[in-house]
């Protein structure tokens, strides 16, 4: 469910590292060679502007890792040039010669990271790792010579302080708003000594997040399950056969394979009878990054804390979270604490009904077991049956991955007037034969709005996970450009012939992540900077967009037996909302563990810090449930060790929650329901067109008349409402 912002040079001066976990066809050259090319290439195909139809699109057929380096050498080259040329400029600064020039600023450089992206998140390689490790203290030092260029600070200053006098159009009072704060929070205006520390803690960031990284998908390509036939008790065909191939594509035919992915993992521990393999596989998954060896990651996550506090210490900050925090909606970490801390007693209590319900089940089956974090899926869904008379596996019997996709672009249709139509094959390039690509345009007049790219399967060197991101952003001020977005999941690939069926977790999943790039194409904004967003208020739209999931003319029209064509009978429909709020325990606790985790990590002193004992004693403190776990336990915890994005920040999936809640009774009373035509307009004006160009919480309250409150939260996971 993550979100990878699109590097933009310094439009987003995010001190984040971008995670890089993959490569393509490799020709290899020596470091020499690669130089040279460097010094002497300004044709890079990496570089070079995009062609072709709709607007022009990245050569993804064309990517090559060799020339990966000399592009990102050469992007940063010319994009320091363009800097210069803005902070030594003889003009009195202004609006347009200093903002606007920025905005318009690193072209070359933000192309070559359209394509890094891909590599590193999408088809990863050991060759391309080793680039990784080398470019990112480079691109740190690069980095840190924009945001510490004296010059041009003092140029945005001016721009910032005139504007507070006199006033200019409300956009671009907030793109400069944006980057003047986002300048003084990266140390802009420090002494000259305390400048070059601030750096070379940076570069020295920049090199953990690449090793944290690396580390968790050394981990999770490193631990294979394999089974045999006499190992797969309790689990479907379509399951079988998927982990069948999985084992065939790593050349263990007549096996099965599950690999140490979530979408992978989560089923086996659902359905399968085999104690022992289930512990063994839950054991792989969640000791990622935390096996003792030198892919462990504890040590890299204790330094990272240090450096993190020393450098908010040079700012004048107590902790990083106070430092963070500023400029998200919580304002403050004892904002954030106070919803989690609300929310925590309930979740937990919810969990020990849970558990006592599923020893009862256990005990009554004669099992002579007691309930394991390994055994919790299984029995929970065991009680579901019980309680609900609802089997999970036949409602995945309804949960086609094709036909949710259709049901996704209906909501797209009724929500935001768009039609998806599927673009020939051959006519956009993609870099993986199971991505697809879909051109998208509105229903009445027939604008171009962008195009959908999917990339749906696991395979060896992809991330783990569902993201979304865009190649190219919505902006009009140098001309309209259009929308390049991407939706990213791991779901098991299947045998040949047969259908994708997914969990109804994982098709909420797939829902909420389409809800980030229906805010990508959205985007009404004129300047780059104002596509970026609030971290806990990010999540918001894509969480929204997970409640049409449910809705009846989703569940009548897409949800279909994938032999039959028959639509989910009604008793089925009855079940599933009948069982909303099952399994609510579980699945808030584990998130909210991490949430929590995070936060007092950023509050706590890490000088001379046990990562894994600190871990320990703050769940016990927490009273955490023995039967079940973080949901990221730290040694993984990719949010926010392997960049700065979701530092201190995790706890704004909830925070998004509080608002998703809020906003789904406002679409329940309405006079249409979830497909009610005004408040949908409301929601698009207010909600998804603006991205970052308002303020978040005002935005809210245009769209809803108030503030959101927690109480639809507590009532929407069936808690206690005080």
């Amino acid at each position: 469910m993550i979100t990878i912002p699109q590097f933009t040079s310094f439009k987003t001066l995010a001190l984040s590292a971008i995670v890089v976990l993959s490569s393509c066809n490799e020709t290899k050259k020596t470091k020499e060679e690669m130089t040279t090319k460097a010094e002497k290439d300004t044709s890079n195909v990496l570089l070079a502007e995009w062609t072709g139809p709709y607007g022009g699109v990245p050569a993804f057929d064309q990517m090559n890792i060799s020339d990966i380096k000399p592009a990102i050498e050469k992007g940063m080259e010319l994009r320091l040039k363009e800097i210069d040329a803005i902070a030594n400029a003889t003009e009195a600064p202004t609006f347009e010669n200093t903002i606007e020039a920025m905005e318009k600023s690193g072209k070359e450089l933000d192309r070559v990271f359209t394509y890094y992206r891909i590599l590193s998140a999408n088809m990863s390689s050991p060759e391309f790792r080793e680039i990784q490790k080398e470019m990112a203290p480079k691109l740190s030092e690069f980095r840190s010579k924009i945001s510490q260029n004296e010059k041009l600070f003092q140029r945005i200053k001016t721009v910032y302080d005139n504007a507070i006098k006199t006033p200019l159009e409300a956009d671009q009072q907030r793109v400069v708003e944006l980057i003047y704060n986002q300048f003084a929070m990266d140390g802009a205006e420090l002494d000259k000594e305390k400048k070059k520390r601030y750096a070379a803690i940076n570069k020295e960031l920049s090199e953990l997040y690449t090793s944290f990284s690396n580390n968790v998908l050394a981990d999770e390509e490193g631990y294979v399950t394999y089974l045999t036939k006499e190992q797969l008790n309790g689990l479907s065909e379509p399951l079988i056969k998927a982990y069948a191939k999985a084992a065939s594509d790593r050349g263990q035919e007549g096996k099965y394979a599950i690999t140490n992915t979530r979408s992978s993992m989560d089923p086996f521990l659902t359905y399968s009878t085999e104690r022992e393999l289930r512990k063994k596989v839950w054991e792989n998954y969640y000791s990622r990054g935390d096996n003792g060896d030198d892919k462990d990651n504890n040590k890299n996550i204790a330094k990272i804390l240090q450096l993190r506090k020393e450098r908010v210490g040079l700012l004048g900050f107590d902790n990083y979270a106070d430092w963070r925090l500023q400029d998200r909606m919580a304002k403050k970490p004892e904002n954030a604490m106070k919803l989690m801390e609300a929310v925590w007693p309930a979740a937990i209590a919810r969990v020990q009904e849970e558990v006592a319900d599923m020893q009862a089940v256990a005990d009554a089956n004669g099992d002579k077991i007691t309930i394991e974090p390994w055994d919790y899926r299984f029995y929970a869904e065991k009680v579901r049956k019980k309680k609900y008379d609802l089997d999970s596996d036949e409602v995945k019997q309804y949960l086609q991955l094709d036909k949710l996709r259709e049901a996704m672009f209906f909501v797209a249709g009724e929500l935001f007037n768009y039609k998806f139509t599927p673009v020939k094959e051959g006519k956009v390039a993609v870099f993986q034969e199971d991505v697809k690509v879909w051109e998208v345009n509105d229903k009445t007049s027939g604008e171009h709005i962008g195009l959908w790219y999917l990339d749906p399967f696991s395979r060896t060197g992809k991330r783990s996970g569902a993201w979304a991101t865009t190649y190219r952003s919505h902006t009009t001020f140098e001309g309209k450009k259009t929308v390049l977005a991407s939706n990213n999941s791991n779901f098991v690939k299947p045998a040949p012939g047969e259908p994708v069926l997914v969990s109804w977790d994982d098709a909420t999943t797939f829902f909420h992540e389409f809800g980030h790039a229906l805010h990508f194409f959205a985007s009404e904004v004129k300047y780059p900077t104002l596509n970026g967003g609030v971290r806990d208020y990010t999540e918001f739209q894509s969480q929204l967009l997970e409640r049409w999931l449910s809705t009846d003319p989703v569940i009548k029209n897409y949800l279909v037996h994938y032999k039959t064509g028959e639509p989910m009978p009604q008793a089925l429909v009855d079940k599933i909302k009948k069982a909303a709020t099952f399994n609510q325990g579980f699945a808030t606790t584990e998130y909210l563990a991490s949430a929590l985790m995070d936060m007092k990590l950023h509050l706590a002193d890490p000088t001379n810090l046990d990562v894994d004992t600190f871990e320990k004693e703050t769940l016990a403190a927490l009273k955490m449930p023995k039967e079940l776990v973080m949901r990221h336990r730290t040694p993984h915890f990719g949010h926010v060790f392997s960049g700065e994005g979701y530092a201190t920040a995790y706890y704004g999936y909830m925070w998004a929650d509080v608002l998703t809640s809020d906003a789904s009774e406002a679409f329940a009373e309405a006079p249409g329901g979830f497909y009610d035509k005004d408040v949908a307009q409301k929601l698009v004006k207010y909600l998804f067109a603006p991205r970052n160009a308002i303020d978040p919480a005002e935005a809210y309250k245009q769209f809803r008349g108030r503030d959101a409150k927690i109480e639809a939260l507590m009532r929407d996971r069936g808690f206690p409402v005080q």
